[in-house]
């Protein structure tokens, strides 16, 4: 029998992680991994898939905040601490978490915009980060599947399509990864829009999963996703070209990402709770004008029912994001 009376444990780890390695693996891409003995606890290895965490980066007083007993009200913890002291808060997603004996690592990919006026706290911290330095990192605690983060939930689809820009890029990346030698594993393809052709990186996926990588070079971010989107399903048409060859994106204003789930909608629609047994899923994330497009185009256009979806926008152009 359950005692009722017992203690919930907390389903994350506020773990304070040290870098181990840091690798420029492109043009664009930092690879930095995180060990230390408060990280014995954290993620679930072979499972992250796109998994979500969060970030604190040294405040400009050099002490993080205290929130080692703020439990469940974690957040709420951190914003009552000024500005100075509670340092900035980004999310990313697991790029991977490795295991050996007591030994937890974390790895997470960042995308260095070091251009002027692009460079936030979270790129500027990657491109000067050195073994020893500190960060407070925010996720799900081993075997607690309840604290959420994880948007994949594809059900019995045998085809899953996935598509980002380099933001999207390492959460594609883990999903790719985590079914690769899954005896249940659906068919994927996958399309990522990169800054350019050398920000193409390794992804140990299984035979027959078929990865584009599409340099922008120059272009504005959307303009190669979304046609080669649309037409590896077949939903273009010449009329939906603009002068420059790509399709239109949707203009969206204010700072509310797009965030459209069978399990969640920033737009108030009724969830799509019912499980998934369609034949096919599409996992879509990235800057919001190009996902909100994309949404337009495969539930309006397609008709593809939201049960079959999950469109994340986790950045938005010209909007300088928090948390």
């Amino acid at each position: 029998m359950t005692d009722s009376t017992a203690p919930v444990e907390f389903p994350f780890v506020i773990a304070r992680a040290t870098v181990q390695t840091v690798e420029v693996l492109s043009p664009s891409f930092v690879r930095i991994s995180f060990g230390g003995p408060e990280l014995a606890d954290f993620g679930t290895p072979g499972s992250s898939f796109d998994q979500r965490i969060k970030l604190i980066f040294p405040p400009a007083e050099g002490e993080f905040p205290d929130l080692s007993s703020a439990g469940s009200e974690w957040y709420q913890a951190w914003l009552a601490f000024p500005e100075e002291r509670r340092g900035a808060m980004r999310t990313y997603s697991v790029r991977d978490l490795i295991v050996e004996g007591d030994a937890t690592t974390l790895v997470v990919d960042f995308v260095l915009h070091l251009s002027p006026g692009a460079s936030g706290p979270a790129s500027s911290w990657a491109a000067q980060a050195a073994a020893g330095d500190d960060l407070l990192i925010f996720g799900p605690r081993r075997g607690l599947l309840e604290g959420g983060g994880i948007e994949y939930t594809p059900g019995t689809a045998s085809t899953v399509l996935l598509a980002g820009d380099e933001t999207a890029a390492p959460a594609i990346a883990r999903i790719i990864e985590d079914l690769a030698g899954r005896d249940d594993a659906p068919q994927v393809r996958a399309f990522i829009e990169v800054p350019e052709a050398g920000d193409r990186l390794d992804i140990a996926a299984a035979a027959g999963c078929e990865v584009h990588w599409l340099p922008r070079d120059g272009k504005a971010t959307g303009t190669v996703l979304i046609p080669a989107v649309l037409q590896h399903l077949g939903a273009l048409s010449d009329g939906e070209l603009t002068a420059t060859g790509s399709v239109e994106i949707v203009d969206v204003e204010g700072e509310e990402l797009v965030w459209e789930t069978p399990q969640y909608s920033r737009l108030g629609e009724q969830p799509a709770v019912s499980e998934n047994h369609a034949e096919s899923y599409f996992w879509i994330a990235g800057e919001s004008g190009t996902v909100t497009t994309l949404r337009r185009h495969l539930v309006r256009d397609l008709g593809i029912n939201r049960a079959q979806v999950a469109f994340m926008g986790y950045w938005r152009k010209g909007v300088a994001m928090r948390g």
